[in-house]
Parts: C-alpha cells; structure tokens; sequence
C-alpha cells in the first residue's frame, strides 16, 4: 500500500508530488500514462509564469519540473487509472499498463487529471491551433494588442472573455449561432454596452483561413439571409464548452466518488478538500479553477500539504 497517489501529471500533479515527498510522505506514486507536463505542453508560448522571464514553449517550460519534482522520491507509474474507489478507509486505484487491470491501494490521493476545451471541429481548427485559434484569453490577449479579434460562443465564459479582451484588442467581433445568449442577463448587459464589442448573430464559422504565419481571416455565414463574407482577423478565440477529465470519479453504480458540480468539475474547499475524506483535487479539475498554470501549481501544493496533515491524523 502507498501512501499517496497523485493522478494526472500536469503542473498540479507535479506540483503536488514535490511538496509531498520534500515534505516528507516517504512512498508517494504519480500515475500519469504518459510524459509528465500536462496541457501546456501544447502551448507555443509561455511568458506570463512569475519568476521565469525567458519566453518558452510549453515542452521547454515543463522539462524542469520534471527532474525537480522526482528529485526527492516521486515514482511515475505509467498507466491509465481507469477508476478510483473507497473502500472502508482504503482507497483502491484501478489502472491499466497494458495488460489487464490491476489495483494499487493507497491511504490517500489527489485527483488532478485537468480538463481540455472543447472543440469546434471548424475547418482549419486544427491546422491552425496554437497559431491564431486560442481558448485561452488570458494568455493570448497580450499578442493581439489594437488589432481586431473574433470570440466564438455565446456562454458566459465567451462573454467574460469578449469583454477582456476589449482591454488589448480594438475591436472584439463576437459570433454566435442564436440571437439569444445562454449567458447571465447581467453579462450580456455588460457586454452589450461595451462600444468595442461588435456582435455578430446569429452567424456561424464556416472556416478558418491562413497561411504559413497563421490566421488572417474568417469565413462567417449569415443564418438568417445565407450570406457568406469573409472577417479579417489574426485569432480566433473559442469558448464552446469545457470538458473536465472526471472519468475516473464515475463509480461501478453511476454514481461519483465524490460531489461534482452540474458541469462535473470537483466541489472543493480552499483547501482542495472534496467531500471524501483522504481524496483531494487539484488544478483545472476542480470548481472554479482559473485555467492558468501558476494557479494550478499552488493548488497542487495546497493539496500536497493538507494530504500531509490527513496522513499525520490518521496514524
């Protein structure tokens, strides 16, 4: 049996495991089926972590975690945990390497498997992802500074963002499918009265054009006249929903480990406890998480240090 098991290696996960061992739990095991580093690694550039002032891509960025997390005693197992469960006051982690399920049992773990946004499924998405489509506001804002953007969505976080990212952009072209919004009446209102918010509905994308230094335009449809023009902007930011990777928590019964908002993101207090003694969450799994690394890391260590006073108290 393990003291803990941290599931996911992402910033969280890695986070959670050098302040876990370094603070002293002595059999601590990352189960993470690939390369630890998480979602960011998909990231071109990062240049908004305190402390690192060289821009990096995100493989760059997290390569030191790495090798300073298992520094001082964290295992990697890599294997897919398909299922996490409790039994009496043991916790069984159920994974696979390939060869069939197995069970690891540990005294206590911290869930940080993340999430990723979902996609559009646009023409040209993929082609240009990472180089002028973003899901990313806050860490892509910067590079769009007076020029003109386009935000797709019609939630609250798409509003939220639009109105953000009027703060760098001159001008933010909002496209939705409806001419109504799913967002709250006060974000809308907000938005609405915003000058450099220019609403584009009820239109969708039919394609994101570009070429070898990224997007420069897109093809939006009218869906009320069939119109078909074409919108000159270097980004696209989508914000069509967020799924987060709770599949783990999804017991034999349907019913969940542990307490999930409507959305599935892990209920959670300051101090990432969920509703289960012994099992904590981290990073872009939990309710309300910010999306952003250095925010990710903390909630990875505040975990690691409330896993390490749960163990103390149970001996």
């Amino acid at each position: 049996m393990i003291d803990l098991a941290i599931i996911g290696g992402g910033p969280a996960g890695l986070s959670a495991g050098l302040y876990a061992t370094r603070g002293g739990i002595k059999d601590v095991v990352l189960f993470e089926k690939g390369a630890p580093g998480g979602q960011i690694t998909g990231s071109s550039e990062i240049e908004n972590y305190p402390g690192v002032q060289e821009i990096k891509s995100g493989v760059d960025f997290m390569a030191p975690w790495q090798e300073q997390c298992f520094r001082f005693g964290l295992r990697h197992i890599m294997s897919e945990v398909v299922r996490v469960e409790k039994h009496d006051k043991i916790f069984h982690i159920i994974h696979n390497q390939g060869k069939g399920e197995e069970v690891q049992e540990a005294k206590s773990v911290i869930i940080t498997t993340g999430g990723r946004p979902r996609k559009s499924h646009i023409k040209g998405e993929q082609e240009f992802w990472g180089r002028g489509v973003s899901t990313c506001a806050t860490c892509d804002a910067f590079f769009y500074k007076k020029k003109e953007v386009a935000v797709l969505g019609g939630g609250d976080t798409a509003l939220e963002e639009a109105i953000y990212l009027t703060k760098f952009a001159s001008k933010v072209h909002l496209i939705h499918r409806r001419d109504g919004f799913r967002a709250a009446p006060i974000t809308v209102e907000h938005a609405k009265k915003n000058p450099q918010i220019n609403f584009l509905t009820p239109y969708t994308v039919e394609e994101i054009c570009g070429d070898n230094s990224g997007v420069t335009s897109l093809k939006i449809k009218n869906l009320t006249s069939g119109e078909i023009s074409d919108l000159q902007v270097p980004v696209i930011f989508e914000f069509v929903g967020y799924d987060v990777n709770n599949q783990i928590l999804q017991q034999s019964d349907g019913s969940s480990l542990c307490d999930v908002n409507e959305y599935g993101s892990v209920l959670v207090n300051l101090k990432m406890h969920t509703s289960v003694d012994g099992l904590f969450a981290a990073g872009d799994i939990r309710v309300d998480a910010p999306k952003q690394v250095v925010c990710a890391a903390g909630d990875g260590a505040q975990a690691a240090l409330e896993a390490i006073a749960y163990l103390e108290s149970t001996h």
